[in-house]
């Protein structure tokens, strides 16, 4: 049986690996002329996520890549006095596995999985698909699958050619983020430093085997943003307007964004849909259910969608027409709930008030000041989005193949 991937990231590559181990004939197709390395930001991987990558051999690799954040900084607009906080308390009260890691690092160590066993397909894309598996692209010739799965982003581009333009799905939730690599020149090796405004929060961290840094901005507006996604001079100077004058240390990164060698500009938006599979075709990970970027634990929730997919279809037989709704009635709970916390962690990330912003900060100082037990009692009340993606519950899906150890790096 033969099932074509779109997209090459994080739920293509987990994907891939877990249908090839059930027996499946995978290719993937990736936009990307190579496996993307755009700078990206750091992400969080949670218990169930942490059991797939131990299962698919791994997990040493994503340890061993871990950005190794253990604290913070953070400052409130207009004081000078910051807040230190210990992360190791955070992590360990909200999830008793996690792993913070570059999201580009990831991709790399998923597709290293299985590369030797999944036809992978660079620099093209799908621009049609039939009702009975015919799929044509830019570049190369007409093929016939059995199946096609959406793994392409919340700007997927199979869910534009099957369900149709993404301002039927997606909802804005009010802000935008911006990422751009920039120099290591405050040494920030397993730190974080936090500015918080009303409306507005900037960070810059490092990690402990780059040689660089990532300087991240999250900002409020009522309305999603008049701007091109290929404008990125605009993009950059609407970053520069939200938050020019937030501080002098806030400029400093500012000014790097026209010598930074990767930027990244979007909306924070949710897609809402009720079903995301029709026909031969179905969609895993942001392409089919983002809560978020940033705010609601995609990458947990992309390797989840990914090993269940695969999972049901074993399960089926191959047949998609048990196993897709299989697929979504074990993911829809999981869905639903990340949806709801990353409406709540935004509201917490970037505050709306000058109370929620010291409420913020107070919230930090005190967990950092109460010893051990009691700071992790208080977490577990607050980290909504921790305790959810640390909980979710899969079901096993023994693989038909034995297991390989992945290729070293």
């Amino acid at each position: 049986m033969r099932i074509l991937i779109s997209g090459a990231s994080i739920a293509g590559p987990v994907l891939a690996y877990w249908l090839a181990r059930h027996g499946f004939r995978v290719t993937v197709v990736e936009r990307a002329p190579a496996l993307r390395k755009t700078g990206g930001h750091a992400v969080d991987l949670f218990r169930p996520a942490m059991d797939i990558s131990e299962k698919m051999g791994v997990l040493p690799r994503v340890e061993e890549r871990a950005t190794g954040a253990n604290r913070m900084t953070v400052y409130r607009e207009g004081t000078r006095r910051p807040v230190r906080v210990d992360l190791s308390k955070i992590f360990s009260a909200t999830s008793d596995r996690h792993v913070e890691i570059m999201r580009d690092d990831l991709s790399e160590i998923y597709y290293d999985a299985a590369s030797e066993d999944v036809e992978y397909v660079f620099g093209d894309s799908i621009t049609a698909i039939s009702p009975d598996g015919e799929v044509w692209f830019e570049n190369a010739a007409p093929r016939r699958f059995d199946l096609v799965v959406g793994a392409d982003g919340l700007h997927s581009n199979v869910r534009r050619l099957v369900f149709g333009d993404e301002s039927h799905f997606s909802a804005f939730i009010g802000i935008h983020l911006g990422v751009l690599t920039l120099p290591n020149t405050s040494d920030l090796d397993g730190e974080l430093r936090l500015h918080v405004g009303v409306g507005r929060t900037a960070g810059m961290y490092g990690a402990r085997h780059l040689g660089d840094a990532r300087a991240l901005f999250l900002f409020r507006s009522e309305r999603r943003l008049d701007y091109c996604h290929r404008d990125v001079p605009r993009q950059k100077e609407l970053l520069r307007g939200a938050f020019g004058g937030m501080h002098a240390e806030v400029d400093r990164w500012l000014e790097e964004l026209d010598r930074t060698p990767a930027f990244y500009f979007d909306s924070i938006t949710q897609l809402r849909m009720n079903a995301w599979s029709r026909g031969r075709v179905t969609l895993v990970g942001d392409a089919g259910y983002c809560p978020g970027p940033a705010v609601g634990g995609s990458t947990s929730l992309a390797v989840v969608g990914a090993y269940v997919l695969a999972g049901e279809l074993a399960r089926a037989g191959g047949n998609h027409e048990r196993a897709f709704p299989a697929y979504e009635r074990a993911m829809a709970e999981h869905v639903r709930g990340s949806r709801a916390v990353a409406l709540s962690a935004a509201k917490t990330l970037v505050p709306t008030s000058r109370f929620g912003v010291s409420g913020l900060v107070q919230g930090a100082r005190l967990v950092s000041a109460l010893p051990a037990g009691p700071s992790r009692a208080l977490l577990r009340l607050t980290t909504k989005s921790a305790r959810l993606h640390n909980s979710m519950t899969v079901d096993s899906y023994p693989p038909s193949l034995p297991h390989q150890e992945p290729r070293p790096a």
